[in-house]
């Protein structure tokens, strides 16, 4: 199979599956039930999933007011990109 496409598909899972967990732990925050990790929100972002993470924290207005996720989720953006970058010329070409 292609890498590439190996690649895409990884990144577009992956920042689905973020977007939908800051809408999970939206709504158990409202119902005040048991809650998804920061730990693990940021662990999503790390694993390229950080535009996830950050379309899912303005479409849901979740964590907008955490200084730690309005500073670093932008970063690991950048670090996402960087990562790709790094993958597809070093691994890919």
């Amino acid at each position: 199979m292609n890498p590439y496409l190996i690649l895409t598909i990884y990144i577009i899972v992956i920042n689905i599956f973020a977007f939908f967990a800051m809408k999970l732990d939206k709504d158990l925050a409202k119902k005040q039930m048991w809650r998804i990790s920061e730990k693990a929100l940021f662990s999503f972002a790390l694993f390229l999933g950080a535009p996830g993470i950050l379309a899912g924290m303005y479409t849901f207005r979740h964590k907008t007011k955490h200084i730690t996720f309005v500073i670093l989720i932008p970063v690991l953006i950048i670090l996402n990109i960087i990562t790709v970058y790094f993958i597809v010329t070093k691994f890919i070409n």
